[in-house]
């Protein structure tokens, strides 16, 4: 295959589409979404089967668990999927949203009006729901979308594509607003990130190192973030079930997200009382917990952390602890070695659970809740086509409105300038 003129006759296609689903109603879109959705159900057999010769051929190449459970899907993902598009044709058609309207002296009125990017190319590893969550967001703000999906699940998001498909033609809707890259071979990512002609913006969702190869080399606009060394703080005005309950769930209910937390901080004026009895509950679910010396004199089971522990990302059983003086000592420690995507902290104290919103610079902060609720899904977002740790244009889970921007829109009524 000659992967430059591949790539260049999918970008193409691509811009021509986008050109039509920028203008496209949003009755069609929402039946797009509806009819994908049902095609999910109703091809959920073929998809579990696609799905397992890709688990078949990522175990043979040794491919770790937490790779492995984002490659897995099951009847209630295939459920979550079609439930998340139904969600997205819920919510409302952004764009050619128009506001701020103010007159000027001249007579003329100022306004935005929101409108969708283009070409969207979204480069992801493993997740074969991401194929449907970008492709549901794309389609419904307007936007046409390349897909480069991992190697490691080529089976089951081939079989994806071809649904979204159906439902984009079913619409009356181009078929070539949403393509899937049909060739594992990496000079195709290569070819995507430097189609400064054809794509508007990329979203990379993977690995840390496929990430920063995305950011070093694209020549195009990059929605990102690195890595997710996600925190939790128990304040010494916590209540302790709600930490254990908080906690449990941050940690252990999936090891490999990006929303999972990586890092524990307690208060030291509860640290005697809370931390044993936390670190047991972690150690039942196979947790290792590295921590400073007062979490090792307090923990028994707990290893010396080393500095590096407290930036990492494990997406393993792995969490990092450390004893804080309070309050100010927490927030210091997570802007440091944040990756400044999710962080929590359990309070009775209103007042210092206001400063931890205000003074944490990350783009999901909480009260009182797991870090696994960020996610677009749980934000009302219907899907996510990534999480961004960046600071312009988005931040956050980037639904709907995070694939749109804004454009100055002027109406008159035959003023010229003086």
């Amino acid at each position: 295959m000659d992967i430059k003129k591949y790539m260049q006759e999918i970008g193409l296609a691509a811009r021509a589409a986008s050109r039509l689903m920028a203008s496209a109603d949003s009755n069609k879109k929402n039946a797009a979404l509806q009819h994908i959705a049902s095609a999910l159900l109703r091809e959920k057999t073929a998809l579990l089967a696609a799905n397992q010769l890709d688990l078949t051929a990522a175990r043979a190449n040794g491919l770790d668990e937490a790779m492995l459970d984002r490659l897995s899907i099951s009847e209630k993902s295939i459920q979550g999927m079609a439930e998340g598009l139904r969600q997205i044709a819920k919510l409302d058609d952004p764009i050619g949203e128009m506001s701020d309207f103010k007159y000027r002296p001249s007579g003329i009125q100022i306004g935005k009006m929101r409108v969708p990017l283009g070409v969207i190319g979204i480069i992801y590893e493993a997740r074969p729901n991401v194929t449907i969550d970008a492709a549901g967001l794309c389609i419904k703000s307007g936007n046409a979308a390349i897909l480069r999906g991992g190697s490691e699940a080529m089976h089951c998001n081939q079989a994806l594509a071809k649904l979204v498909k159906e439902g984009l033609a079913a619409a009356g809707l181009p078929s070539s607003a949403v393509q899937v890259i049909e060739t594992s071979d990496r000079a195709a990512v290569g070819e995507l990130i430097t189609m400064k002609d054809y794509v508007d913006v990329i979203v990379p969702r993977g690995g840390k190192g496929l990430i920063e190869r995305i950011s070093n080399e694209a020549r195009i606009p990059v929605i990102k973030h690195l890595d997710g060394n996600c925190h939790v703080y128990i304040d010494d005005e916590a209540d302790f079930d709600k930490a254990m309950r908080i906690l449990e769930n941050s940690k252990t209910q999936r090891l490999g997200t990006c929303n999972t937390a990586e890092s524990l901080l307690i208060a030291r004026a509860v640290a005697a009382s809370m931390l044993p009895k936390l670190a047991d509950m972690l150690s039942q679910h196979g947790i290792e917990i590295r921590g400073c010396k007062e979490t090792c004199a307090l923990v028994k089971q707990a290893k010396t952390a080393s500095e590096e522990d407290y930036y990492t990302e494990y997406l393993a059983a792995i969490i990092s602890c450390k004893v804080v003086s309070g309050l100010d000592e927490a927030i210091v420690h997570i802007n440091q070695h944040s990756s400044q995507h999710t962080e929590a902290i359990v309070t009775e104290n209103y007042s210092k659970a206001r400063r931890f919103l205000r003074e944490v610079d990350s783009s999901s902060v909480m009260v009182n809740a797991s870090t696994r609720f960020a996610d677009g899904f749980e934000y009302g977002l219907g899907a996510e086509i990534g999480i961004s740790t960046d600071k312009l244009h988005a931040r956050g889970p980037v639904g709907l409105e995070g694939l749109t921007s804004l454009k100055y829109i002027v109406l008159g009524d035959g003023q010229v300038r003086a």
